[in-house]
C-alpha cells in the first residue's frame, strides 16, 4: 500500500516537472517580460538618465563638474516626466464612474423650488397660548418656539391662492440641490481607457439632456409645410432612411396636437373679447406649460380692472413738465467751440443752429419721460384708491384657512363610537 502510494506520488511529480519545463520553455520568457514591465517603467528614469549620461563623452573641453551636472539635470527631468505621465495615465484609466442622473456634476436643479430658491408653505398643528388668536404675530411666535409645523409646498403645485413664502429648505435658497443618486454613496471606480484622449463625454451627456433653444425653428414650425420638412424630410435626409406611412401619420398627429396649444395661445395673447374663456381651455390642454406661461393671467378680475384704469389714465392730459425736471447728458454746449471759431459768422451760426436743435430734441425727450412717469404714478394712485378698501389689516386678524391648516380630527372618536355601537 505504501509502495503504490510512493509510485503514484513519483509519477505525479514527474508529470508536473515535465509540464512545468514545457510551459517554461514556451511561455516563460513572455511571462517574465509581462511581470518585468512595471519594474522597467518605474526604473526607466534611472536607466534612461544613466544611459544618456554614459553614452555622452565627458568634458568636451569643459570641466567634468558641468558634465555631471548636466547628467543630473537630465536624470531629474526624465524621472519627474516619467512619474507624471504614469500618474496621469493611472488617474485617467482608474477614474470615477459618472452618475447617470447628474452626469458627474453632483448637482441638479432643486425639485422643490424649481430653481427659484423660495417655496410656499402652510402652518399645521399650531399650538397657541391661552387667550391668543391665530394672528400673524402669534403664529410667527409659535413657529419660532417650535409649537407649529410647517408644510412646504412644491412649486409644481399651484393652489391659486396667496401663501407666504420662505427660503427653500432643500437647497438653502440657492436653487441647486445635491444629486440624490450619488450624494451619500462612496466613489464608484471604473477602469476605462476612454478618458486617455480626454473626449468631451461629460459635456456631450449634458448636451443630450438639454433642449437647445431653436427659436427660429420653433417659430417657423407654425407653417405646416415647414413643419413637414423639419419633422419628416430633414430626419430622412440626415439619417438615410425613409419613414413608413403609419409613422409619418403618427408624427403629424403629434404635431397637430402640440400646435393646438400654440395656436390657441396666439389668440389669447391678442386679448380680444372672450380671451379669458380661451385661457381656461389652454390650462386644460397643458396645465404644466400653462403654469409658467407669461400669457396666462392668474387673476383675471384684477387684470381687467387694471386695464380699465390704464385706459382712463391714457385719456387724461398730463400737466406741463415742471422746470428743471430731469437731466440729460447733452453732447454739445457753448464750450464746444473756441473763441476763435465764434469770431467766424458761419461757425457762430452753426453753433446757434445745433444748440437750438439739441434743446428742442432734449425737451421732447424730457416731455415724453415726464408724461410716462406721471401716467404711471397716476395709475398706481388710482389702483391704491380702488384696492385700499378691500385690503385687510392682518396684524390683528385671524389668518385664513389656506395659510393656517385646521387640525385633523383624530380617528379615536370614530373608533369609540364604533365600540359603543357594538
Amino acid at each position: 500500500m505504501t509502495s503504490s502510494r510512493e509510485r503514484l506520488m513519483k509519477a505525479v511529480k514527474q508529470f508536473v516537472e515535465v509540464r512545468y519545463k514545457v510551459f517554461g520553455n514556451r511561455y516563460g520568457q513572455n511571462i517574465i517580460d509581462i511581470l518585468d514591465f512595471p519594474i522597467k517603467v518605474v526604473l526607466s528614469p534611472f536607466t534612461l538618465a544613466f544611459d544618456i549620461a554614459g553614452s555622452a563623452p565627458r568634458g568636451f573641453g569643459v570641466p567634468e563638474f558641468i558634465s555631471k551636472l548636466s547628467a543630473t539635470s537630465v536624470f531629474a527631468i526624465a524621472a519627474l516626466g516619467t512619474y507624471d505621465i504614469a500618474l496621469e495615465l493611472g488617474r485617467k484609466v482608474i477614474c470615477q464612474r459618472n452618475c447617470k442622473a447628474c452626469n458627474g456634476w453632483r448637482a441638479l436643479r432643486c425639485t422643490m423650488c424649481r430653481g427659484s430658491g423660495r417655496v410656499h408653505y402652510q402652518v399645521k398643528n399650531c399650538t397657541l397660548k391661552s387667550g391668543e388668536k391665530a394672528t400673524a404675530e402669534s403664529v410667527a411666535d409659535a413657529i419660532a418656539d417650535n409649537r407649529a409645523e410647517l408644510v412646504h409646498i412644491p412649486s409644481s403645485l399651484d393652489f391659486q391662492k396667496p401663501l407666504p413664502s420662505k427660503e427653500c429648505p432643500t437647497c438653502d435658497g440657492t436653487g441647486v440641490m445635491g444629486c440624490p443618486e450619488c450624494k451619500h454613496r462612496l466613489l464608484h471606480v471604473r477602469i476605462s481607457a476612454d478618458d486617455i484622449m480626454e473626449p468631451p463625454w461629460q459635456a456631450y451627456n449634458v448636451l443630450k439632456k438639454m433642449d437647445y433653444p431653436y427659436e427660429h425653428i420653433v417659430h417657423s414650425m407654425k407653417d405646416p409645410s415647414i413643419a413637414a420638412f423639419w419633422l419628416i424630410t430633414f430626419p430622412q435626409i440626415m439619417g438615410g432612411f425613409t419613414y413608413d406611412d403609419d409613422v409619418k401619420q403618427k408624427i403629424w398627429w403629434q404635431y397637430k396636437e402640440s400646435m393646438r396649444y400654440d395656436q390657441l395661445r396666439d389668440v389669447v395673447a391678442k386679448r380680444k373679447p372672450g380671451w379669458e374663456y380661451l385661457q381656461d381651455a389652454l390650462i386644460s390642454i397643458d396645465p404644466a406649460r400653462a403654469r409658467d406661461d407669461p400669457v396666462i393671467v392668474k387673476n383675471v378680475p384684477y387684470y381687467k380692472a387694471k386695464k380699465a384704469l390704464e385706459t382712463e389714465v391714457m385719456k387724461l392730459d398730463p400737466p406741463p413738465r415742471p422746470p428743471n425736471w430731469g437731466e440729460l447728458n447733452l453732447p454739445l454746449n457753448a464750450s464746444s467751440w473756441s473763441e476763435e471759431d465764434l469770431k467766424d459768422p458761419e461757425k457762430f451760426y452753426e453753433m446757434t443752429v445745433l444748440l437750438n436743435a439739441q434743446r428742442e430734441i432734449s425737451d421732447k425727450i424730457l416731455d415724453a419721460q415726464w408724461e410716462t412717469k406721471w401716467r404711471q404714478d397716476k395709475l398706481n394712485e388710482m389702483l391704491e384708491a380702488k384696492v385700499k378698501p378691500y385690503i385687510q389689516d392682518i396684524d390683528n386678524t385671524v389668518l385664513p384657512e389656506p395659510i393656517l391648516l385646521k387640525p385633523q380630527i383624530q380617528d379615536k372618536v370614530s373608533l369609540h363610537l364604533c365600540v359603543i355601537w357594538v
